[in-house]
């Protein structure tokens, strides 16, 4: 693995402080507070930790209620809500300053037959003939904001490379369709659940501002205020996240400063390997601009 994945691989590993009681460092990239992919990671992370071998998660449901500071850590407290003949569920609570960030409840299962269908995965081209978001950024690095910009052109442990480009700098309405791939940028020990919440981590990258494309505006916009509101994942099959993954995004309406979106998640051989669902704030403020 590179370093910046070793790190990433580390800050979502849980230190076990108490029973059912974990830790987790904080990362700073930059935003106006914490990344919201890392306390979903480092949530599932936590709960993976007090469930048996053979379940793994299958369903992820959260809510973000205050803004995490990147400088501190966070504490989380895992609740056994129930392990019964099929299913395991647990209740998951992220604490910063002795108040409650986010929490969520995640469902896990073990491996059954039965019945299979599945949407199929959009044509688009392949990641190979793609830039990543880190080299687009190197590009532009002279216009991006100086909290951003060493972060935005530094190496990164999630290699993002977009289908279509609309200028954040200077956006135009477009339809609300995103297509993104996305892989961890090296080889990952072959550990499902590691899997698991690498790939609830990425998946608050981007889904969020494919609301805000109808409207021509972006995050990088100074009267903008963006924030994640809740999220839910849905884990079909297992999967890779060292591997090529299509995200296959659209949001189907916006209003009352909220935005919802939803995606798609396929592997290279057009399976779908989860699907996931968001709501945010997409809030004009007149008095930042």
């Amino acid at each position: 693995m590179s370093q910046v994945l070793d790190e990433l691989v580390a800050l979502l590993s849980m230190e076990a402080i108490e029973e059912d009681l974990f830790r987790g460092a904080s990362q700073d990239l930059g935003f106006r507070q914490m990344f919201g992919g890392q306390v979903l990671g480092q949530s599932l992370s936590a709960a993976c930790q007090t469930v048996g071998d053979g379940r793994l998660v299958h369903s992820l449901h959260g809510y973000f209620l205050r803004p995490g500071d990147a400088g501190l850590p966070v504490v989380y407290q895992v609740e056994r809500v129930r392990d019964g003949g099929s299913f395991s569920t647990r209740r998951v609570t992220a604490i910063q300053k002795g108040k409650t960030i986010f929490t969520c409840a995640a469902s896990f299962q073990g491996v059954e037959e039965g019945f299979h269908h599945q949407a199929q995965m959009p044509e688009v081209p392949g990641p190979e003939t793609l830039r990543s978001e880190t080299v687009l950024a190197r590009m532009v690095a002279d216009k991006l904001p100086e909290r951003l910009r060493e972060r935005a052109v530094h190496d990164k442990p999630i290699d993002i490379r977009p289908v279509s480009l609309n200028n954040p700098f200077d956006p135009k309405p477009a339809d609300p369709v995103k297509h993104v791939w996305f892989r961890a940028d090296g080889t990952l020990p072959d550990n499902p659940a590691l899997h698991q919440y690498l790939l609830a981590y990425a998946s608050d990258f981007g889904l969020l501002t494919t609301s805000m494309l109808p409207h021509g505006v972006s995050v990088w916009q100074k009267f903008m205020q963006v924030a994640s509101l809740d999220h839910a994942i849905w884990f079909h099959r297992p999967i890779r996240a060292d591997e090529w993954l299509l995200y296959a995004m659209d949001s189907p309406w916006a209003g009352n400063s909220r935005g919802f979106s939803r995606a798609s998640i396929f592997n290279q051989a057009g399976e779908l390997v989860a699907s996931v669902a968001q709501e945010g704030l997409i809030r004009q403020r007149e008095d930042w601009k």
